[in-house]
């Protein structure tokens, strides 16, 4: 379990992409990264989300931030998602967590009285010296976007 404070160093990432290539979070280095976690691709706050990012989504470039998605779904799931959607950026197969833990975002949920283990919805903006600049845990879909793109250095 992971604390991450801001100022922190951004754990390294390393899994398959919605085209199924290897990223490695390091080859962004130089750029702001917008990193959001979310829990599953294509379900109603996951897609409002995605499509404000995208909506948003030149804002960033013209702040030199790339935006990449994180969930636990198959790369598979992440293109269609991507396709269905027009999304102009990486999504990330975490099927095996290791990013999720590595940014203490895999927690405990609970629905109708069921605990499991998911996606808790966070956002990070790392700056272009790869440290953390903003945390936003339990992510609200609405307004999220223009909320991230405020706080880009």
């Amino acid at each position: 379990m992971s604390n991450l404070k801001e100022g922190d160093f951004a754990p390294e990432i390393t899994a398959a992409t919605d085209s199924g290539e290897q990223f490695e979070l390091s080859s962004l280095k130089g750029k702001n990264v917008v990193l959001y976690f979310y829990p599953k691709a294509d379900t109603p706050g996951c897609t409002k989300e995605a499509c404000e990012f995208r909506d948003t989504s030149s804002k960033f470039s013209k702040a030199n931030t790339v935006i990449v998605g994180v969930s636990p779904d198959q790369s598979k799931a992440q293109a269609r998602f991507k396709e269905k959607f027009n999304l102009p950026f990486t999504l990330l197969a975490d099927d095996d967590h290791k990013a999720a833990e590595a940014y203490g975002v895999w927690k405990e949920k609970s629905m109708y009285g069921k605990k499991y283990m998911g996606i808790e919805r966070t956002t990070f903006v790392i700056g272009t010296d790869s440290k953390i600049k903003k945390i936003f845990p339990k992510v609200k879909v609405e307004g999220h976007a223009e909320e991230v793109l405020a706080a880009i250095p």
